[in-house]
């Protein structure tokens, strides 16, 4: 369908003139909308559908990615949050304040561009109720003195949320040590 837009301006300084002066017309041709064969109309009509499902699955794909993020960083049972309680049930337990020091440091196994952010867990199924272990490393003010941070969580059935069954640092030092930190096994 084709448009035609004129715009009508005079320099006459009539009362009628200012009344029209600015004023868009707008003018189809009737010969336009009829010059279209049933086979073009399904012709467009076939492209403004495939244009349609192409929108239709860019929203899907970013609805699907959105739900991941938000589920990754939000969700009480991501191995980022359970993480981050455990390396604050670490920090707050004395014994591991005596032998790291404070502050104490949280950190995932290292990748190839030298961050060490990606927190190892494994997430399995154990008589029908999920688990998840978590390996992340601390450090403290001590010179040269790091620890190993091994956790275990299970889900409760009830509440649908992650319960700690136990977290153990082994302290690197010769001879090694664990402290117990929590442990309900």
């Amino acid at each position: 369908m084709r448009r035609a837009i004129s715009v009508g301006t005079s320099l006459s300084k009539g009362n009628n003139d200012e009344k029209e002066k600015g004023q868009l017309s707008l003018s189809r041709s009737p010969s336009s909308t009829s010059g279209l064969s049933a086979a073009q109309k399904v012709k467009e009509a076939g492209k403004d559908f495939s244009y349609l499902i192409v929108v239709l699955i860019g929203i899907g794909v970013t609805g699907g990615l959105l739900y991941v993020v938000f589920k990754e960083l939000f969700s009480s049972s991501s191995p980022s949050k359970i993480y981050g309680k455990a390396l604050e049930k670490c920090r707050a337990h004395p014994e591991v304040i005596g032998a790291f020091g404070e502050p104490i440091k949280g950190y995932g196994e290292m990748s190839r561009r030298g961050r060490r952010q990606q927190v190892s867990h494994v997430e399995f199924l154990r008589d029908g109720i999920k688990h998840m272990r978590l390996k992340f490393y601390i450090e403290g003010s001590e010179p040269r003195l790091q620890g190993t941070v091994h956790t275990e969580v299970k889900e409760n059935p009830e509440t649908g949320k992650y319960e700690f069954r136990y977290i153990f640092v082994d302290v690197d030092t010769y001879p090694r040590r664990t402290i117990v930190i929590e442990d309900n096994r």
